[in-house]
């Protein structure tokens, strides 16, 4: 297996294999927080066809690292593989996510007083639906996809660049549009693959004072609510702001401002700006909540992969002694984290014989990666009434519970997280 250790001489080529340095700073010293064994990456789900063939696993070991206190993985999936052409996720479909990107866009516009025309770029665009928020509010956008996505963003007047972002597609955008007021990365900043040429890339692009916006998964509520299931091969680094503020001044920007919004189960939002600034007080306060809740102590992980044994056995436990009564039990809803869950709980079409989604989703027809359940059109859930549905979006569950309800569902819910519980 090859191994990378992280410094100058990769600063400016792609991350993959196995790592033995941080990912921000650089240090050896990385003790170990849980491993989820070997599995498929999350979005990489097969069709008939293929799942005859599929054999692509990469290890899900997670590591923490003693000296600047980054959370991360040690091994780098290649990102051509994790991100595929065909990668089938779509933002628009997510109500939470267009009310949280409206949001995002009004608050940013009001805060930074962005003149109409200011260049918005959004990195990681999906299928344009942050960037119209900002189009809504006479900002000029630009997105940059590497995925086939890529094509329902253009469709929509979303200027999309189909590809991955680079510093030479920073100067490429920079020489066609002009410098940019605001750069974002919403729930991508984690995927990264190699953060020096990224950054570096992002600073050409801004104009000074611009600001760098990134929203990613908070690794005080993943740690707190045992969210396992954030933890697969997109996410390289489960980010908290001490380790943050080391970053973004090690390539010219100022953490100044930070915050925690309900996104994906529990995000954080944060403001770095090109050039030293003076941080906002919340930034001082934030990263003393996580030092008072133990986020660099090598105890807490300890117990939070004790936490995470424990309702994957809760969980199994309860899915078997279900089905030995002769209970029917389907999935609801595949979004990338539910891969976690169902390969770590090696949950196959036995246990769950359908994963059911709605309708507009790029998933109908494939399979779950690993064990191979069919993933259907959610009109089948109400043809069929099954006594139970295992919702893997348990973060927006009660969003989902009233939506199916409404439309005559009358099956009873399992949660698995943050504990395994029936919902009637």
């Amino acid at each position: 297996m090859k191994h990378l250790k992280i410094g100058r001489k990769n600063n400016e080529r792609q991350l993959i294999g196995k790592i033995n340095n941080c990912q921000i700073c650089g240090s050896a010293k990385l003790a170990a927080v849980i491993n989820l064994d070997h599995q498929p990456p999350c979005d990489l789900l097969p069709n008939a066809q293929e799942i005859q063939e599929e054999r692509i696993h990469y290890p899900i070991n997670v590591a923490r690292c003693v000296q600047c206190g980054l959370v991360q993985l040690d091994y780098i999936a290649p990102p051509n593989i994790v991100f595929h052409k065909k990668y089938p996720y779509r933002t628009g479909i997510t109500k939470m996510l267009v009310d949280n990107f409206r949001q995002l866009a009004e608050k940013t516009v009001k805060n930074f007083k962005l003149e109409p025309k200011s260049l918005v770029v959004d990195i990681g665009s999906n299928d344009g639906t942050a960037l119209k928020q900002f189009k809504n509010l006479s900002m000029r956008v630009v997105g940059v996809e590497p995925t086939d996505v890529a094509k329902l963003a253009q469709k929509d007047g979303i200027p999309t660049i189909n590809d991955f972002f680079s510093e030479k597609i920073a100067a490429q955008i920079a020489k066609k549009y002009g410098p940019a007021s605001l750069v974002i990365a919403t729930n991508t900043f984690a995927h990264i693959n190699n953060l020096s040429p990224f950054l570096r890339g992002v600073h050409k692009l801004l104009k000074p004072g611009g600001v760098f916006i990134s929203e990613s998964q908070y690794l005080l509520d993943t740690i707190q609510k045992a969210q396992y299931d954030t933890m697969y091969h997109e996410h390289l680094r489960f980010y908290s702001l001490k380790p943050m503020r080391v970053l973004f001044k090690k390539f010219g920007f100022t953490l100044t401002d930070a915050e925690r919004i309900s996104s994906s189960g529990g995000s954080i939002r944060v403001f770095a700006i090109k050039g030293r600034y003076r941080p906002l007080p919340n930034v001082a306060k934030l990263i003393k909540a996580e030092e008072r809740f133990g986020l660099y102590k090598q105890a807490t992980y300890e117990a939070f992969r004790r936490r995470v044994e424990l309702l994957r056995l809760k969980l199994v436990r309860l899915l078997c002694d279900l089905k030995l009564k002769g209970k029917i039990i389907v999935g609801v809803g595949s979004p990338g984290r539910s891969s976690p869950i169902i390969n770590y709980c090696h949950l196959d079409p036995l246990m769950i014989p359908y994963i059911a989604e709605q309708a507009t989703s790029l998933k109908l027809g494939l399979y779950t990666p690993g064990t191979h359940v069919p993933i259907i059109d959610e009109k089948q859930l109400f043809v069929d009434q099954p006594e139970y549905a295992l919702l893997f979006s348990w973060h927006i569950a009660d969003d989902i519970i009233k939506k199916l309800r409404s439309k005559g569902l009358k099956s009873k819910f399992i949660l698995p997280l943050p504990e395994v519980k029936i919902v009637k």
